[in-house]
């Protein structure tokens, strides 16, 4: 019950502010609080516990004061603008069915949760709704419960996923007297039996999809193969392997190819004639799409000098993708396109993604143009949308663009040098002072990228030199997604932001206790910048530890995701932030540029009531998508690299240590992007300790060990290709670490008091 209080207040909330005068006020208790915010998930921000509580001008203060006492107390958490219980689910999310309770009901667990221990769900289905099945995937709304002997929250289904078929991969194997077997890509998955009437011109290695037969009451069970997905060798059979293994969707339904098909280019009809505008692409060399064109100049306006237009010109996805049609409901379950070392498992069909809608060269293609506006400091004065219809002038490749400008045009940049591509420059020169003002989070960390023999298998791991002409094109686009956001804002249109919260609390402690090893500090704050980041990765830029400090401050940070609630974008240090420029390929993209057309009243394709009422539930989809593309490109890296290596067994590799955990340490080999684990009982004739903070592990005795980032030499011991795992043995020694020694006995002391000892044996 609210307490009945009076008197004065200061910050306590079993005071009464006086300055209310002498009338009594009701102010709730912690525990009213946090029973509100569990029953209402999607009305708990401050402004919403307010106004259910009746407080208003200082019982507000009392009210935030209180609610930041109840985070640091670790019973509370932030989540883009609402506050959750710590380790409660969101209101809308994804849901695994995993079983029944006694009475028939179905029974479900988040598909992804923090904690350790996942909340049971128990999920109401509709007579008229839709029935999942045991196993079965689903995007659900959830209610949290009071009943302390049942499930924590109960939930109504929203969407059910399409469940996989009974089809599973495996690989085709030749016995020696002759027989056949399938040996299953996944642990879970038995061996299995192919009679020959069954191979299907199956050969010996083959990845193959195969249906599993009612298992007999002897013996292993039998399957006929479906269809050979191609050589266990090259690299489409392992990237089918990621693909199916995260229920990718890859083969486009016929209704869908048949609507692509008949879709006709858009005209000029209700366009602004853009087509003489000097527009150009600026792609990799090998993209088969181009979703964005780039043009600048100088600002004539004499109030404005030194300052300039920027124009940037996307692919008007919208004018062809229309809400709820087959082509819509394809992409929205895709989410995104997802891009594997030598194949794209696109988001549309390729009449639409590498035709209609790809900026080609000399052609006429429909864009969403935004023209912004810069003073001579970077800063964004102004910004127009407009829908057109444009003309690539050239279509280039980032070290094509380069060259030009670096003193080397070549017969396509050579006519278009002073005219286009100096001022491009002229401008990023411009917007990077804005950035530098801006101060995003600036981590040094080189991708890698895998290239290709012509049979699939890898031939080098190469790090792309990161050229102006990149750093141009992503601040294009970030201000371009910037204008996108602050119109939809401004026309009070609903959208799906990019949100990027910033570091955690125990994240922050996490990473502060780390940089304490190294004598660096971390300002304690409620409200952290990057710039606070940036200042530690400077002091240590050129050191020893740059990378490890580095590897360090990227795992501190939140995962970015996309909410129709903005908490703004903590990376990139922007109070607003949508995706637009790449609609081709994400669906976030799509929905900005049907909110713009709605918005702004630009024509037909706009966003619906329909679309904008399921926005956050979009917003999850899109969200997992995005996560499930991550996974299935890492995992097929990793089975690309491990197959490679598979015939250098005991061979030595420089290598770098990417993870430190109890069980032993990750390693990657920086000439292929691979990872490896080391076990911590082969690390020598010591007992091993891990020290969480210092990211390392050290011997008892010896006070030396490995911490994260530390360069060493292993040798490769063992490898299976179809997990992608390879296991490696240390052959450095282990070295002091850094720290005094009281800091040494500190460490093992918070170690042994939080965990076993391991005990290493050097093999």
């Amino acid at each position: 019950m609210a307490r009945r209080i009076s008197g004065k207040s200061n910050r306590d909330p079993r005071a009464a502010d006086t300055r209310r005068g002498a009338q009594d006020t009701y102010r709730p208790s912690r525990d009213e609080i946090l029973r509100y915010i569990a029953e209402n998930p999607d009305r708990s921000g401050k402004r919403d516990i307010a106004k259910a509580f009746s407080l208003r001008g200082d019982d507000r203060i009392w009210l935030k004061d209180l609610l930041r006492d109840l985070a640091d107390e670790g019973l509370l958490e932030k989540s883009r603008k609402r506050h959750v219980r710590v380790g409660a689910l969101p209101h809308v999310t994804v849901l695994d069915v995993f079983g029944r309770d006694p009475d028939g009901g179905l029974l479900a667990r988040p598909a992804e949760y923090k904690g350790d221990n996942p909340p049971i769900v128990a999920i109401r289905v509709s007579r008229s709704g839709p029935a999942p099945g045991i196993g079965a995937r689903v995007l659900a709304k959830t209610f949290p419960t009071d009943d302390p002997d049942g499930p924590a929250y109960t939930a109504r289904i929203v969407k059910i996923f399409e469940k996989r078929d009974e089809a599973v991969l495996g690989v085709f194997r030749v016995l020696q007297d002759g027989s056949f077997r399938i040996e299953p890509v996944e642990r879970r998955q038995p061996e299995l039996i192919v009679d020959k009437e069954f191979q299907n011109g199956a050969k010996n290695g083959d990845l193959v999809e195969v249906e599993p037969a009612r298992a007999g009451k002897y013996g292993l069970p039998r399957a006929r193969v479906l269809s050979v997905l191609g050589s266990l060798t090259s690299e489409k059979a392992v990237s089918m392997i990621a693909i199916h293994a995260h229920d990718i969707p890859h083969i486009f339904p016929p209704e869908v190819l048949a609507e692509s098909e008949a879709l006709k280019p858009v005209t000029l009809d209700g366009r602004e004639d853009w087509r003489e505008l000097p527009l150009v692409t600026i792609d990799p060399a090998d993209a088969k799409d181009h979703d964005d064109a780039v043009f600048a100049l100088p600002d004539a306006d004499e109030k404005n000098r030194g300052g300039v237009i920027v124009t940037v010109a996307i692919a008007d996805v919208s004018a062809y993708v229309r809400p709820n049609s087959a082509l819509d409901r394809e992409a929205l379950k895709r989410g995104n396109s997802v891009y594997f070392p030598d194949r794209v498992v696109p988001m549309l069909p390729e009449r639409i993604s590498n035709n209609l809608c790809s900026l080609r060269e000399g052609e006429d293609r429909p864009a969403m143009a935004v023209r912004m506006t810069f003073s001579a400091e970077g800063r964004k004065l102004r910004h127009t949308f407009h829908r057109v219809m444009m003309k690539s002038a050239a279509r280039l490749v980032y070290p094509q663009a380069q060259a030009a400008i670096d003193g080397a045009p070549d017969d396509k940049t050579g006519p278009i040098l002073d005219t286009v591509l100096r001022p491009l420059w002229d401008a990023y020169a411009i917007l990077k002072r804005g950035r530098d003002a801006r101060q995003p989070l600036e981590l040094d960390l080189p991708e890698r990228k895998i290239l290709l023999k012509e049979d699939g298998t890898v031939d080098c791991v190469i790090v792309p030199e990161r050229l102006d002409a990149h750093k141009l094109i992503e601040e294009f686009m970030i201000q371009a997604n910037v204008a996108a956001a602050e119109t939809l804002e401004n026309k009070k249109q609903a959208l799906v932001y990019r949100i990027h919260d910033a570091p955690s609390l125990a994240k922050q402690e996490s990473l502060r206790e780390f940089l304490q090893t190294l004598s660096l500090s971390l300002a304690r704050g409620a409200q952290m910048r990057p710039s606070q980041f940036n200042g530690i990765l400077e002091r240590v830029r050129g050191a020893d530890n740059e990378q490890l400090v580095n590897e360090v401050v990227l795992r501190s940070q939140s995962q970015a995701e996309y909410s129709p609630a903005n908490i703004g974008h903590f990376g990139l240090n922007l109070l607003r932030y949508a995706h637009f420029t790449s609609p081709i390929r994400r669906y976030a993209d799509l929905i900005v540029h049907r909110a713009l057309v709605a918005a702004l009243g630009l024509g037909p394709g706009g966003l619906t009531r329909d679309e904008e009422a399921r926005l956050e539930e979009t917003a999850v989809l899109i969200s997992a998508s995005e996560r499930r593309a991550m996974a299935a490109e890492r995992d097929t890296i990793d089975r690309l690299i491990a197959a490679y290596l598979a015939e250098r067994i005991d061979e030595r590799f420089d290598a770098r240590i990417s993870g430190v955990t109890k069980a032993g340490l990750f390693v990657k080999l920086p000439q292929y992007g691979a990872d490896g684990f080391i076990p911590v009982s082969t690390l020598g004739d010591d007992y091993y300790i891990y020290d969480e903070a210092a990211r390392s592990l050290f011997g008892e005795r010896s006070g030396k060990g490995y911490q994260l980032a530390d360069h060493v030499e292993v040798r490769l011991v063992e490898v299976a290709p179809m997990a992608g795992a390879m296991r490696f043995e240390m052959l450095s020694d282990p070295k002091p670490l850094p720290g005094s020694k009281r800091s040494f006995h500190k460490a093992k002391g918070r170690a042994r008091a939080s965990q076993p000892r391991s005990r290493g044996r050097r093999r």
